[in-house]
């Protein structure tokens, strides 16, 4: 039901939270203010967090506060507030593992190819969202997105997050938003907020561009995309992962504000 609820609305959907779960207070916070926010909007919501974090620079890097902990934060999530949650997948067990706890299993861009993890994902009958790789063209999500289908899952979405643009840089490709509509036939999500990020950086911490969050949404609804994924912290400069690209979680009620008066001007 919570898949026809996101695609079955004249309002774009929202995926949104945190990068990663750091604690059940921080997680129990955002979920509020962010489901308060786009209550009053009518924006469907779905919380978003990772349980754990797989893909890291640097061995000393922040990956979680443990796999069944956070897990059963995003189950709290659901049932304290009555919203869908969407997590991050690596592995084929952890595919199995989460679809205990959450609505919405999300295949990381460089794992989009995986074939043995889109099958995972699609067995388990949950809403598959698949994020485009860096290094592929739009068209070619058709094929992961078919892998998903004929598994046995037609809840499926994708999602565009940039395109590798040199060494430390990601590009956005608005046709892209069109081209997987129509090459997918499914519901397209902008992410915003990894599309700004500057990867590969020499620290070995990955560097971004919060400043033009609003443009990158602005953008993704003006083209028509059916959904927006942003990570969002009370206060960036403290997260444990991906800080350098949030949005302050004060700042996302005016920007959504502005983003649905963009819907509601194209439709």
């Amino acid at each position: 039901m919570v898949y026809n609820e996101l695609i079955n609305q004249e309002m774009f959907f929202l995926l949104a939270g945190p990068c990663v779960i750091e604690g059940e207070e921080m997680a129990l916070n955002i979920a509020e203010h962010v489901k308060k926010v786009t209550d009053r909007l009518g924006i469907p919501y779905v919380f978003k967090g990772s349980f754990k974090k797989a893909n890291r620079s640097r061995l000393d890097s922040f990956t979680g506060i443990g796999d069944e902990k956070a897990l059963k934060i995003l189950a709290k999530v659901r049932a304290e507030f009555g919203i869908p949650v969407v997590t991050d997948i690596h592995t084929e067990r952890d595919a199995e593992m989460a679809a205990e706890y959450v609505d919405v299993l999300q295949i990381p861009a460089f794992l989009c190819r995986q074939t043995d993890l889109l099958v995972a994902a699609a067995k388990t009958g949950k809403i598959v969202n698949i994020k485009k790789g860096q290094f592929l063209s739009p068209e070619s999500m058709k094929f992961a997105v078919d892998k998903v289908r004929e598994s046995g899952d037609d809840r499926v979405m994708v999602t565009e997050r940039g395109t590798t643009f040199g060494y430390q840089d990601l590009i956005v490709d608005y046709r892209g938003i069109s081209i997987m509509q129509q090459a997918c036939q499914c519901p397209v999500v902008v992410d915003v907020t990894h599309s700004l990020q500057q990867p590969n950086q020499a620290s070995g911490v990955t560097g971004g561009q919060p400043a033009l969050i609003e443009t990158i949404a602005k953008a993704g609804i003006a083209v028509g995309a059916d959904g927006i994924f942003i990570e969002t912290h009370a206060d960036p400069s403290c997260a444990k992962s991906d800080g350098a690209n949030m949005l302050r979680l004060d700042l996302i009620e005016g920007l959504l504000e502005r983003l649905v008066r963009i819907r509601e001007a194209i439709r």
